[in-house]
């Protein structure tokens, strides 16, 4: 009983993944920020440390894979400490917080300084930043909140 919430963290997480991915397709549909592209960022860095050419779909199978098994994972594990009495406030804390990581850790290591400001586009990117990741939580924590009601209602066990 006690490894069930894994099942239920990998769907949640892969339902976050396919809405941040609907997300930024709708991002570069609409041409929206075309200078904070964050995959061919990432693409470019591992490009540099690999020392060979990266196929444009790596840094998205690896952001979809993130997603969908370690960061869901780690949600469903921490789901009952994080704040909020529903999966969406749960899902918006695990969000902010995975916003700030992002922004002062992931952005800096691509060269792209805190919250993507080396770019000259002001606090634009640290805000669609911020909505990418909620776009992901939210709908990652709705879908656990979703599959595990008993959470839902207080109870705290994995």
């Amino acid at each position: 009983m006690s490894g069930h919430w894994i099942w239920k963290a990998a769907i949640a997480g892969f339902c976050g993944s396919a809405a941040h991915t609907l997300l930024m397709y709708l991002k570069s549909r609409a041409g929206l920020l075309p200078a904070f592209q964050p995959y061919e960022n990432l693409q470019a860095s591992l490009a540099h440390v690999t020392g060979t050419s990266v196929h444009p779909i790596i840094p998205w199978v690896l952001s979809f894979l993130n997603g969908s098994t370690v960061f869901g994972f780690c949600f469903g594990r921490f789901y009952g400490s994080l704040p909020g009495a529903s999966g969406a406030a749960k899902g918006v804390a695990f969000g902010v917080l995975g916003w700030a990581v992002m922004g002062m850790v992931f952005f800096p290591l691509l060269k792209l300084g805190p919250f993507a400001l080396h770019l000259g586009l002001g606090i634009w990117p640290a805000l669609f930043s911020l909505a990418m990741l909620l776009t992901y939580s939210v709908m990652l924590g709705l879908v656990y909140a979703a599959l595990d009601p008993q959470r839902e209602t207080g109870s705290t066990s994995p």
